[in-house]
């Protein structure tokens, strides 16, 4: 009996990492309205808060996010100011480019190497390695950022946040355009 259990859970875990690495194609969002367009919603004021949540549920930490977006050419420089729940506060200032295909890369400071990201439809896709603060230190861990254009106001984000492709977090994002 014990030895079925062990093969139930060996095969139950393959399956598990197996189906880890598979995600939405952001193709699938093709026809799918508002536009996202990442220029136009992120230019100006914006307003955000959001969660991160850990592998089982539990909500670990909540933000708030003040934004400001400056278009000029093909570049968009976002300036984001975070207010967490514990009084800790940070900036991160992308600068973020359009490329000819379409497509886009950004970077930051906390940004390992440049971030990519691809819209379609409503919806873009956004990936990048982050270094996240461990207290005295820090690791780097994979961002998997899902965004929707829901209308003219608001967007919401949905990421997985993996290190060595194990996914141990979500974050939770909900913005809304100052027009």
């Amino acid at each position: 009996m014990m030895i079925k259990t062990l093969k139930l859970l060996m095969i139950s875990a393959l399956l598990s990492l197996s189906m880890a690495g598979c995600t939405a194609d952001v193709n699938e969002y093709q026809g799918e309205g508002p536009d996202f367009d990442l220029f136009g919603y992120f230019s100006g004021s914006v307003t955000a808060w959001g969660m991160v949540q850990d592998r089982s549920g539990k909500q670990t930490r909540r933000f708030e996010v003040a934004l400001q977006g400056k278009v000029q050419g093909n570049t968009l420089t976002l300036h984001e100011d975070f207010v967490f729940a514990d009084g800790e506060q940070s900036t991160r200032i992308w600068r973020i480019t359009r490329l000819a295909d379409g497509s886009y890369e950004g970077k930051a400071d906390d940004i390992v190497g440049v971030a990519i990201g691809e819209e379609v439809g409503n919806a873009l896709r956004w990936r990048y390695d982050f270094e996240l603060p461990r207290g005295d230190s820090s690791v780097v861990v994979h961002f998997d950022d899902w965004l929707y254009r829901q209308d003219d106001k608001h967007v919401f984000n949905l990421t997985s946040i993996r290190k060595l492709g194990i996914e141990f977090g979500t974050l939770t994002l909900f913005f809304q355009k100052d027009l």
